[in-house]
């Protein structure tokens, strides 16, 4: 027998409630042949858990070998941490042979001693413009103990960054975490300065760890752009010198590395934010002719604002932002909650004098935000309400171009674009460029934010905010909103300035867990208004929410699966949901289409007679992919059709029913999932009319976990089409629209 393997992997962690050693890598016998991975210590053979791994990189770098896609391993050898361990080895065994794969001397199995209570790893790390961004996971391993996080600069300053807290299903798949640990990835960002280091310190209050970061050398590396042209054009015609520096930065960082420094390459290549949204503000000149346009309707527009001990400064520039609002028939409610703060009150007082479209009221004391808003609300007179916060810029334009809106159209409700700015009002970034109205994306989390504006009746006939959602307040208030609306109108334009506050949740996002719980409790009770039969859970990423679709009836899905051979493929598919597929009304309909091998065709009797719900129909026309569907689809007894590829694969046992749920909604025609590659990256996330010329697919490529442009590639939302490659729609629609 011949093998080959490799370790990337090996660690004696000794914890307070467990010790053992750690061993990750993969191995397989070139032949395909079976053998087992044997463990000894001091020259005894010793049990270890094993757990194997999917290693779609194996399988593709060795392809012309019979490897097992599940070559990967994950073994734990649990050892008494008060034993002497002279000897450490590791070696495959097979037919009464065995085969050393890695031997650990006392010395040498000390110096991989690992006692720290807290488990981590950083993923990546790079430059991006001005900031370093850091990515990676870690949790403590002791009890109700959370890691936080700090970064300081070489001279010990403690530097603010904005956080992003993530779900690593793939590390407790791999066995690396457990369920409870299973929001332990991180995603980092914060400012650097040239000349400058420095450390990111992970602490749960035991231990700490400190990951020194050097960005000099990082940008030297980052400048390696040859390495960026050799990835997307492949080795052809390549430099030399080129593909060298390519593999001395993969062995530097790995092929993960590698494809995220790529990306990352791409990226950077489009035009920075901040010289788009100079070049797209409106000139002086604009703003000047703004002023002087007087419109056919002019409807107030009453912008409510709650403060509480703003800063000066940032209340100073808030207030200005409207002030100088080209469009001029607006009015300022201001009600203030800051229990005595007299610089607010004075501050108020002075611009209301200046400006009588300016009211303001002193709360006796702090309501909450609701009702500190609701406060503001009831001072409004206009005609449509807008919601403003204490610390934010309003475009110069804003109420401008609401206004020109409201020309074409009696809204009822409009929102713009909007982006983010430095606390010193410098530097404009992470603009949020949105869709029209999606319901699916609302329902996933509260996209629309700023700038939201509502009519005054609308308003007063939900009857404002409830205080029972604070921290989620503006959720709950936009559902109701849209619950008795019939015209939305989404403004493509960057009017709204969301001021960064860098010390907010960044150190630690659980402390807003109370905002986050009061989204959900919104979103189920807006499902309950609606009459929709759901559930919401939490999805991972802070803020960001999963709606699962109850299923009335349990209805049939009919899955039409187009077939040319490659049994192997439509075997992997056809089993993979029959086992793993948690909803059970589903039938198959195989439509053979000109196969020309005995072998196929033995297969289609075979797996027949092995499953009553498959069922095999035969095409036999040419090869006419929307004519072999249509054909399949007159063999169907479902309510429901699932149009499907052969070589695709079910890996959540909830697909079917999740898909089925979002299907039988009235207001929905086709649903799709996302697909990905063998090797975890996205091959289908949705697809956009306009795309790539015509239309095409968006988020392909990514990581299976990256979020996507605006966290879109994670959670569900409405997108102009989606692959038949895996469509799920309903038969009677199907039929309506006269097929493919």
């Amino acid at each position: 027998m011949q093998y080959k393997s490799c370790i990337d992997v090996i660690k004696y962690r000794i914890k307070p409630d467990e010790s053992y050693i750690r061993v990750n890598g993969w191995a397989f016998e070139k032949n395909g042949q079976p053998f087992e991975l044997i463990t000894e210590i001091n020259g005894k053979v010793v049990a270890n858990r094993l757990k194997k791994i999917k290693r779609p990189d194996v399988v593709k770098k060795f392809k012309h070998f019979a490897v097992d896609k599940m070559c990967g391993f994950h073994i734990k050898v649990y050892v008494d941490p008060e034993e002497t361990i002279e000897e450490f080895q590791f070696y495959i065994q097979a037919e009464g042979k065995k085969k050393l794969i890695k031997k650990l001397e006392k010395q040498e199995i000390l110096d991989i001693v690992d006692r720290s209570s807290i488990s981590h790893n950083i993923d990546q790390y790079y430059i991006d413009k001005e900031h370093i961004v850091v990515s990676g996971w870690t949790f403590s391993n002791i009890e109700n103990m959370s890691v936080k996080y700090k970064v300081f600069d070489s001279d010990e300053k403690e530097i603010k960054f904005t956080a992003q807290i993530l779900n690593r299903p793939d590390l407790v798949e791999a066995g690396f975490a457990s369920k409870e640990n299973s929001r332990c990835g991180f995603h980092l960002e914060f400012p650097y300065e040239r000349g400058k280091t420095y450390k990111l310190r992970l602490s749960d209050g035991i231990n700490a760890i400190n990951i020194h970061l050097f960005p000099e050398k990082l940008m030297r590396r980052q400048k390696v752009k040859s390495t960026i042209g050799f990835a997307r054009q492949g080795i052809k015609k390549t430099n030399p010198r080129t593909i060298k520096k390519v593999f001395h930065y993969m062995r530097e960082n790995g092929v993960r590395g590698l494809k995220a420094y790529i990306i990352q390459g791409v990226n950077r290549r489009e035009k920075p934010y901040a010289e788009w949204f100079a070049e797209n503000m409106p000139s002086e000149e604009e703003l000047q002719q703004q002023k002087t346009k007087i419109f056919e309707k002019q409807p107030k527009i009453s912008i409510i604002v709650p403060t509480y001990k703003t800063p000066e400064g940032f209340l100073r520039e808030m207030l200005d932002s409207v002030v100088n609002q080209t469009y001029a028939n607006w009015e300022l409610c201001v009600a203030d909650g800051s229990e005595g703060d007299k610089t607010v009150e004075e501050i108020l007082d002075n611009y209301a004098k200046k400006d009588k479209r300016i009211r303001y009221c002193i709360l006796d004391k702090n309501l909450g935000i609701a009702d500190n808003t609701n406060a503001a609300l009831q001072m409004a007179t206009g005609d449509y309400i807008g919601l403003f916060d204490h610390d934010d810029l309003l475009a110069p334009n804003a109420l401008y171009e609401i206004v020109a809106a409201l020309q074409e159209e009696d809204y009822d409700i409009l929102y713009t674009d909007e982006d983010k700015i430095t606390g010193d009002g410098k530097e404009h970034n992470d603009p949020n460029f949105k869709p029209d109205f999606s319901m699916d994306l609302f329902r996933s989390h509260n996209y629309i934010t700023h700038f939201f504006v509502v009519k005054h009746s609308i308003m007063k006939k939900i009857g404002g905010f409830r205080s029972e959602y604070d921290g989620s307040q503006d959720y709950d208030l936009m559902f109701r909103c849209i619950e008795n609306s019939e015209k939305i109108k989404h403004i493509p334009m960057i009017l709204y300035h969301w001021r960064i506050h860098q010390n907010s949740v960044a150190g630690d996002p659980a402390s807003k867990m109370y905002a986050y719980d009061a989204g959900k409790k919104a979103i189920e009770a807006h499902l309950k208004r609606m009459h929709i039969s759901a559930t919401v859970e939490h999805q991972g990423l802070w803020g960001m929410y999963h709606v699962k679709y109850d299923t009335p009836g349990n209805p049939m899905i009919s899955i039409v699966i187009p077939n040319k051979d490659h049994v192997e493929d439509l075997d992997t598919c056809i089993r993979s949901i029959q086992s793993k597929s948690s909803y059970r009304n589903f039938e198959f309909v195989i439509v053979e289409n000109n196969s020309t091998e005995k072998e196929t065709f033995a297969y289609y009797e075979s797996i027949q007679k092995e499953f009553d719900n498959v069922r095999v129909v035969t095409w036999k026309g040419i090869f006419n992919y929307s004519a072999i569907n249509n054909f399949g689809v007159n063999y169907t007894n479902g309510e429901y059709l699932l149009f499907l590829n052969n070589d695709t694969e079910m890996i959540s046992e909830d697909a079917l029913k999740e898909m089925l749920g979002c299907c039988m909604r009235e207001e929905v025609g086709a649903v799709g999932a996302k697909l990905l590659y063998e090797d975890d990256t996205v091959q289908h996330a949705g697809v956009v009319v306009g795309f790539g010329g015509y239309a095409g697919h968006v988020n392909t490529g990514i990581g299976r976990d990256d979020y996507g442009y605006m966290v879109r590639a994670v959670i569900n939302c409405n997108y102009s089409a989606v692959t038949a490659a895996c469509m799920m729609t309903r038969k009677s629609l199907f039929l309506r629209g006269g097929g493919i």
